[in-house]
């Protein structure tokens, strides 16, 4: 049998059409071969233009932020300020990739043809930023006053250690640089303010991102993009946060549990403004946390600690990642929005059914007590802030969760949140037949009373938070 198969391999390659072919398959190997060497050559030769013009671009030592006053963004001179690098197209296609798989040549042109501005480039912001001019957002504004500090390396998107005492928009644009310089980016190192924001908004952005953390300064930059139809998205408080699975998108008219959204949205609505702001938030509560303290030298003199007298001296705590979240989810819902990628978001989990009717009993029990009564000084987002986040959707005497509503908890006291209280039918029933002279806590003892008083403190310290 071995003999035979000699015989026939023998015969096989004697055999024309047999050397015809293996000549072939030899030269289209050698073809291969000849193609991927050049292909690999030109791929080494591409990148190390790209270090080349990267190492070209970089701005020069001579050139350090960290001296140039604060107020006086002009003395970075308009060439370091703003000026995009000329960059090989065919690199930067490449480094767009796969947006482009993503989005379509169409979307990522659009994105490269965008302009968005970006207010505060803390944590929330330097993340935004950062991902938009990856995603291939072709010029951004930078806004911000502030420099960078140690403390604030442990949530910034791209400072480093050398960068502290550097404006922190400065330290973003160096950055920046080296992503992809062919993006224009225009470093302003000014405080947003509501007399200058004409001047700093100006140039038709596409898109505005609202990461300031003063809520004096957020309202007037939301006033005044919603007056002027430019398209903005706020961020509420990062701060105090731990639970990434809490962290949504929604319209600022859709929002409750966040005290910085609730806050945001009386004020935006005594303006006028009762939706049309998107804004990223989160439903967590901070339960566990409390502002950082200053010790009693510091307390003296506590607008030295501020970066302006306005400003917070006393600061919550931050947990990195969920500022950089934030920012993250921010930057994706612009990118999706100016691409034109087609979104579908989940609706918010809020029962509007329920807390309507809840709210309308409410109001009824207030009209007993005051017939003259037209309005309460609850409403309906207000009832289900109470319902889910201060009781956590229990009765406050039996902790039981069927047919619940809310009433005064001291009958003689204006209705306020810090004196209504969730209670079950039943219980309701027998409250608010109490004289207003009732000694509580001989009717239902002293733990819930100390359990109610507790509610009140939370929500308190709640509505603080800034």
């Amino acid at each position: 049998m071995l003999e035979s198969l000699e015989k026939w391999t023998s015969s096989a390659l004697s055999s024309p059409n047999t050397k015809t072919a293996l000549v072939a398959v030899a030269a289209s190997v050698s073809t291969a071969a000849v193609i991927l060497g050049y292909q690999g050559t030109q791929r080494k030769k591409r990148i190390q233009q790209f270090k080349d013009d990267v190492r070209k671009s970089a701005p020069p030592p001579s050139l350090d932020a960290s001296i140039v006053s604060l107020s006086d963004s002009a003395s970075y001179g308009p060439g370091l300020n703003r000026s995009a690098v000329a960059f090989d197209e065919e690199l930067i296609q490449e480094q767009l990739s796969r947006n482009i798989a993503f989005l379509g040549e169409e979307g990522v042109q659009k994105l490269r043809n965008s302009f968005v501005i970006v207010v505060g480039a803390g944590g929330v912001g330097s993340w935004a930023a950062n991902m938009l001019i990856r995603s291939g957002v072709g010029k951004i504004r930078l806004i911000d006053f502030d420099q960078v500090t140690l403390s604030s390396l442990n949530r910034h998107a791209t400072a480093v250690q050398a960068d502290v005492g550097t404006p922190k928009v400065i330290a973003m644009k160096k950055a920046f640089r080296n992503i992809a310089p062919w993006v224009e980016v225009d470093a302003r190192v000014e405080l947003f303010q509501e007399d200058s924001a004409e001047e700093l908004l100006s140039g038709n952005p596409d898109y505005v991102v609202d990461a300031i953390d003063n809520i004096n300064t957020k309202i007037a930059l939301l006033k005044y993009c919603y007056d002027h139809k430019i398209p903005c998205m706020s961020s509420m408080g990062a701060g105090a946060k731990a639970d990434p699975s809490r962290v949504q998108i929604s319209d600022i008219s859709e929002t409750f549990e966040d005290p910085l959204a609730r806050a945001v949205r009386r004020r935006l609505k005594k303006l006028g403004v009762e939706s049309g702001v998107t804004v990223a938030y989160s439903t967590e509560k901070p339960h566990h946390v409390k502002l950082l303290p200053l010790d009693e030298s510091q307390a003296q003199e506590a607008d030295e600690y501020s970066a302006l007298p306005d400003f917070r001296a006393r600061i919550l705590p931050v947990l990195g990642p969920l500022p950089a979240i934030f920012g993250m989810a921010m930057a994706t819902y612009i990118v999706c929005k100016l691409g034109n990628w087609p979104m579908d978001p989940l609706p918010t989990k809020l029962r509007d059914g329920l807390y309507t009717r809840l709210h309308r009993e409410l109001y009824t029990r207030e009209k007993k007590l005051d017939p003259s009564v037209d309005t309460i000084a609850l409403d309906r987002r207000d009832v289900g802030y109470v319902l889910e986040e201060v009781y956590r959707s229990r009765s406050a005497i039996s902790q039981s969760m069927d047919k619940l509503g809310l009433c005064r908890w001291k009958v003689s006291e204006p209705l306020t949140l810090q004196n209504v209280v969730v209670l079950t039918k039943s219980e309701l029933d027998k409250h608010t037949k109490l004289p207003a002279d009732a000694d509580l806590v001989e009717i239902y003892g002293q733990k819930v009373v100390d359990y109610v008083e507790s509610r009140f403190k939370e929500e308190e310290q709640l509505s603080r938070l800034r």
